[in-house]
């Protein structure tokens, strides 16, 4: 397929520059990817969907604060965006600057504390921070959070709130698993008291989430990498889920893209891994049946995961349905609920 199929105009008036007023106020598209009918419903319905046999997989990681500014010991701007922490003092880094910094350079970072650039792997420079603090230490006392790059606003204060879910854990993200940002503790409870049950992963979401795919045939795509895991709780029970005859519900794309990367040898594994999956049209998925997410960029590779999921023609109906019926588009947008279209 090519990357044009999955290409849609969007009025830039529908990109959600801020958050509802309250986490479950948005709308939501259900998709039948049995049929392609669609409906247009509120979040707040969304437990009437489920079963007390289902279960909803979160994605649990917590966005770092990950953009730094600084300049050059020789006086050029730098902006920094951590990808991946490697260790208490090293990490993976996009680097903008009027030149590409050289191996062994050193940045000066908030006016605070120098990092040396000590390889460059691919889009990515590796960083060692020269302070007896740690990396999280120093993004969390120095650093900003990282809003995608359609939201035009720096990040506020609200956005520190908003821009995570509830749940979030396990530090390490550079961008929301968004379909998440739609459930606050309440709606949970009401999920719990219906006898549906919660299970959590952990993918770190990279900033490659954005990224368009730039070739005419998705296929030359070369994938960016996640770091995932998956907890031997969560395995036993979706096995449990499935012997019960209940469906399995990814909240967000993300916790899709974990399961499946951990079930790339038949049956889902547990422990920790690094994931390129990259899901298109054709894909057999192993261990979803219905997934609750965002609208998602065109030409994205998210967009293209959906596609696969829901039926290239009912998702390209939903999008052009959302569009004319003014939907929210993107992290602080509205919500689609996509039941699988069968093989």
């Amino acid at each position: 397929m090519r990357t044009l199929d999955f290409d849609f105009y969007l009025p830039p008036h529908l990109i959600a520059q801020h958050p509802t007023s309250e986490r479950t106020a948005s709308r939501m598209l259900h998709v039948d990817g049995t049929n392609g009918n669609l409906s247009d419903e509120v979040f707040s319905d969304f437990p009437n969907f489920l079963n007390a046999s289902d279960l909803l997989v979160f994605n649990d990681t917590r966005v770092i604060k990950a953009r730094l500014f600084g300049h050059k010991h020789t006086g050029g701007g730098v902006e920094v965006l951590v990808e991946r922490i490697i260790n208490q003092h090293v990490v993976y880094a996009h680097v903008r600057a009027s030149r590409s910094p050289k191996i062994g350079a050193r940045i000066k970072l908030s006016n605070a504390f120098d990092v040396e650039v000590i390889a460059r792997h691919d889009d990515l420079f590796e960083l060692r921070f020269l302070s007896e603090s740690t990396v999280l230490e120093l993004l969390e006392q120095y650093g900003a959070l990282p809003l995608p790059p359609y939201i035009t606003h720096e990040a506020t204060a609200q956005d520190e709130e908003r821009y995570q879910t509830v749940y979030s854990k396990n530090l390490g993200a550079v961008a929301a698993p968004t379909a998440g940002l739609h459930f606050n503790d309440a709606m949970l409870d009401k999920i719990r008291q219906k006898g549906i049950g919660i299970a959590y992963v952990t993918l770190h979401v990279g900033a490659g989430t954005f990224q368009p795919v730039r070739v005419d045939n998705i296929h030359d795509h070369k994938m960016h990498s996640e770091l995932y895991s998956i907890p031997q709780a969560t395995v036993d029970i979706i096995a449990k889920t499935k012997q019960q005859g209940g469906s399995v519900t990814a909240i967000g794309t993300t916790a899709m893209r974990a399961l499946e990367s951990a079930a790339q040898q038949g049956n889902l594994q547990a422990g920790d891994g690094e994931t390129r999956i990259f899901i298109t049209p054709g894909y057999q998925f192993k261990i979803v049946d219905r997934l609750f997410t965002n609208f998602h960029l065109p030409k994205s590779t998210l967009l293209m995961l959906v596609s696969a999921f829901g039926g290239f023609d009912n998702i390209k109906k939903a999008y052009a349905h959302a569009v004319t019926q003014q939907y929210r588009f993107f992290s602080y947008g509205d919500a689609m609920l996509i039941e699988k279209q069968p093989t």
